[in-house]
């Protein structure tokens, strides 16, 4: 049987397979760690337990409107006025299974064979995979440490070609916790309004931001860019409401339409009890997040702390999300047994079976000199993970010595 010739060079998600192997390990009884996957360790919201119990009792278990409930779609046009200092009408908006079903349905709608994408990196592991998917072209934007893993209006330009279809925008960052300020946005928008560019903002982490830090979405700096942007975001992150699968993007009537078309031949309307549930997350707003970005800030302080202190590792401190994106390039080359670190892969690989610890590579982001440490699990966890780590690492430092 042969398969459709769009597969070809399409991975799946390292994070879930490594976090589905660490989970394998765990059943045969071996105490593994998972700093691995992006998922808050809290309890969803009471209301929202409450408002799917409910929605459950009184029997709302039937299908919906393809893009998404009413109510819903007015929580979220609610929150985008208050938290983001921007104007949709329900119909500029939709509801799909999860934040990155909403970015699968817009690339569905947007990239034709041959149109490229700008994707600055590290990158999340998924935008390049679902533009291959759909036949166009990622197009990466290198950033680095130096940059703050940052990218500019003046870097992009050098990148622009007549394919140039769109961009994306992850601020707060996975893998990197970079987070864009106003003034660079607005360099961007001013670039992506003149060259007739899609801007795709990824705005899932956007409350996880620190040291007096303050989100900026670049759809608000004006008519003209917002009129080019989608909006994409959820419940998942910020709600601990990753099991939900709620997601929403917002943009131009005419993309929202066309998504809404898509989602109609293939997921249908997301879960009744999952909307209903998503209602109650988003009217609780800053009384549920505020505690839990607290709460991030410490554990950030844990993970940077501990992690800098190990030889051959470096990182930045992140400015949002909630990963460590550490350079890992001193260990390269360094050996454990017969074992040789080739890569960031091979010292993933080395730490979840030496230190028992499961964090994911920086291969699949981009980056092969980098891991990222998720410190979306508890202080304790944080803790002695890193102090597996540190105990592995001194083993190949021995044998390298």
């Amino acid at each position: 049987m042969k398969l459709a010739d769009r597969l070809q060079g399409i991975a799946p998600s390292a994070t879930l397979e490594i976090t589905a192997y660490a989970n394998e390990m765990r059943a045969s009884g071996i105490d593994v760690i998972g700093l691995a996957a992006g998922e808050p360790d809290f309890e969803s919201p009471s209301q929202s337990k409450h408002d799917a119990i409910q929605a459950i009792e009184e029997g709302f278990t039937r299908y919906t409107a393809t893009s998404g409930i009413a109510p819903l779609k007015t929580a979220i046009a609610e929150k985008l006025i208050h938290d983001n200092h921007l104007e949709y009408a329900n119909d500029e908006i939709i509801v799909s299974c999860g934040a990155k079903h909403s970015l699968f349905n817009l690339m569905q709608v947007l990239v034709n064979p041959g149109d490229e994408v700008l994707i600055p990196s590290p990158y999340w592991l998924t935008y390049p995979d679902q533009v291959r998917l759909h036949g166009g072209v990622p197009v990466f934007i290198p950033t680095d440490e130096q940059t703050g893993f940052k990218t500019t209006a003046a870097q992009l330009t050098q990148f622009l070609t007549p394919r140039t279809k769109a961009l994306v925008i992850n601020s707060p960052s996975n893998p990197t916790g970079a987070v864009y300020d106003q003034a660079t946005l607005e360099a961007i928008a001013e670039l992506a309004v003149r060259h007739n560019l899609v801007v795709i903002s990824d705005e899932i982490y956007e409350h996880f931001v620190y040291d007096g830090r303050a989100h900026c979405s670049i759809a608000s700096l004006g008519e003209e860019i917002k009129a080019r942007t989608m909006v994409i975001n959820g419940v998942s992150k910020a709600f601990a409401m990753t099991g939900w699968r709620i997601g929403y993007a917002a943009g131009p009537k005419p993309l929202i339409s066309a998504m809404g078309m898509i989602q109609s031949q293939s997921t249908s309307n997301p879960s009744s009890i999952a909307q209903k549930a998503a209602i109650g997350a988003l009217r609780e707003g800053r009384d549920f997040y505020a505690p839990l970005v607290k709460e991030f800030t410490e554990r950030r302080g844990i993970m940077h702390t501990q992690l800098t202190t190990i030889p051959g590792i470096s990182c930045l401190k992140p400015d949002g999300a909630f990963y460590g994106f550490a350079n890992v390039s001193a260990l390269i080359g360094a050996r454990f047994s017969d074992q040789s670190m080739t890569s960031s892969s091979q010292i993933a690989t080395y730490l979840l079976h030496e230190a028992h610890v499961a964090i994911v590579p920086g291969d699949p982001f981009g980056a092969p000199t980098h891991i990222r440490i998720s410190y979306a699990t508890s202080r304790e966890k944080i803790k002695t993970g890193l102090d597996r780590i540190r105990l592995a690492v001194q083993k190949l430092q021995t044998v390298t010595s």
